[in-house]
């Protein structure tokens, strides 16, 4: 594998997790909406991964090893999820319905932040392996000189 394409694999590591993350901060953000353009309360969105494999070219493919399956991660969708909202009876509230309840989002705060803190951890390891080829690139010019 050349320095390229394990900068390509970390690159997009770092995008997929820069997607999620936005994703759940949009979550945290909206966690008490109770009315979006669509209607009704926000809906609690998740980003889904893909393994997509790396593209090569039919030089690289003839002079690799045939075991070498390298992949990259892409975001293929961001699903919405369908949990019924939590009613609270708040009757003074301006979106309360006839009885008196207001629907808020499904959000569990404590799962966004550990979901945070699990892209965070997966956004710095991309960041570490990209440090470490571009440490390995310059080590491999230094023994040219």
């Amino acid at each position: 594998m050349d320095f390229s394409k394990a900068m390509s694999i970390s690159a997009s590591g770092l995008t997929a997790q820069r997607m999620r993350m936005n994703t759940i901060s949009s979550n945290i953000a909206n966690i008490n909406t109770t009315k979006t353009p669509e209607g009704g309360p926000y809906r609690r969105k998740d980003v889904v991964f893909e393994a997509i494999p790396e593209t090569r070219n039919f030089g690289e493919i003839v002079t690799s090893l045939p075991d070498r399956n390298l992949e990259r991660v892409q975001v293929s969708d961001v699903v919405v999820d369908r949990k019924a909202p939590r009613l609270k009876y708040e009757p003074d509230h301006p979106d309360a319905d006839p009885n008196g309840y207001v629907a808020y989002p499904d959000i569990n705060l404590m799962e966004e932040m550990a979901n945070m803190i699990q892209a965070t951890r997966s956004y710095e390891a991309n960041v570490s392996a990209m440090q470490a080829t571009k440490d390995m690139a310059l080590r491999a010019l230094e023994i040219g000189r």
